[in-house]
């Protein structure tokens, strides 16, 4: 079945996409940043935030990048369809769709990067098929328990944590299908971001126009299946990193509520020569900081040889 949706994805010439079958047969809308297979530069998979799309990376629209991503779209989000069981759309499933998506680019091993939920999905990743992954670059995300680490900057204990997020997504889930013709029919343009940027959930961002497109996006996704996808992968245990042998790279951001800067410290202290570097920022760092967090990136991918 396919999710519904108040507005329709926007296609744009720096983008291809291309419908891409699961291993259960749902079908994903793939996408990359290089639709005419000229990009010069490295591949890399990005297991992006949680319902997200590509518009989350402004730096990556940048047709001199010099970085080749390859993505897909959640289940029942952007124009990918929902499983036949309701209950396939954990972190589990998403390995399983991001095999699907390099086999079809032909990407046999690769450098992984995740963003916020991504960040799960790339480390379950890297532990199951490890002769895929080359090196893992974390953006705004921990390695697992991802609930756990949310709300950091009130230093609240994981436990508190964890039930006071869990009990809140499970209430948006129930309440969802009241909330989702309000949430659809939400003016988003350069004033909401405006003001959704000085809110401390989200700080300045340099391209208010991109970001308004990728708050767009994000909202045509029913609110009641986002937050069904968010409890589902709310079970996904800590990842063990005792078997992570490949690069390893984190980025936080000190006010991020969603993914505590503390929890990426201590999961880059138990990789050996992890890099870990913190900026100032929130959950949306590579929009606020594009640049910063792509250099960050280059880096890595030449440190990854």
């Amino acid at each position: 079945m396919r999710a519904s949706a108040d507005r329709a994805t926007t296609d744009d010439d720096r983008l291809g996409y291309h419908d891409v079958l699961s291993d259960d047969g749902t079908r994903l809308r793939a996408w990359t940043n290089d639709p005419a297979g000229t990009l010069d530069g490295p591949t890399v998979v990005l297991c992006n935030g949680l319902g997200t799309s590509p518009w989350t990376w402004p730096a990556l629209l940048d047709p001199a990048c010099g970085v080749r991503v390859v993505s897909w779209n959640h289940r029942g989000t952007g124009g990918s369809d929902r499983p036949r069981d309701p209950r396939r759309v954990g972190i589990e499933e998403f390995v399983e769709d991001a095999l699907s998506v390099m086999d079809h680019f032909d990407v046999d091993r690769a450098v992984l990067m995740g963003w916020s939920m991504g960040v799960n999905t790339m480390f379950e990743l890297a532990v199951r098929h490890p002769e895929r992954v080359s090196g893992l670059f974390a953006v705004a995300g921990v390695p697992g328990d991802t609930f756990a680490t949310m709300l950091g900057p009130l230093h609240l204990p994981h436990v508190a944590a964890r039930a006071l997020t869990v009990n809140l997504s499970r209430a948006l889930k129930y309440g969802g299908r009241l909330l989702t013709p309000v949430a659809s029919r939400l003016p988003v343009g350069p004033r909401a971001i405006e003001v959704l940027s000085h809110s401390g959930f989200m700080l300045p961002v340099p391209d208010v126009e991109l970001t308004a497109k990728a708050v767009a996006e994000f909202l045509t996704t029913p609110v009641d299946w986002y937050f069904h996808l968010a409890l589902r992968t709310s079970e996904h245990a800590r990842v063990s990193l005792s078997g992570i042998t490949v690069p390893a790279a984190f980025v936080a951001a000190t006010y991020d509520v969603l993914a505590g800067a503390r929890d990426m410290r201590t999961a880059a202290d138990r990789i050996e020569g992890a890099e870990y570097h913190e900026l100032r920022g929130s959950h949306f760092i590579q929009m606020e900081q594009p640049e910063r967090v792509h250099r960050l990136l280059l880096d890595f991918l030449e440190r990854v040889g």
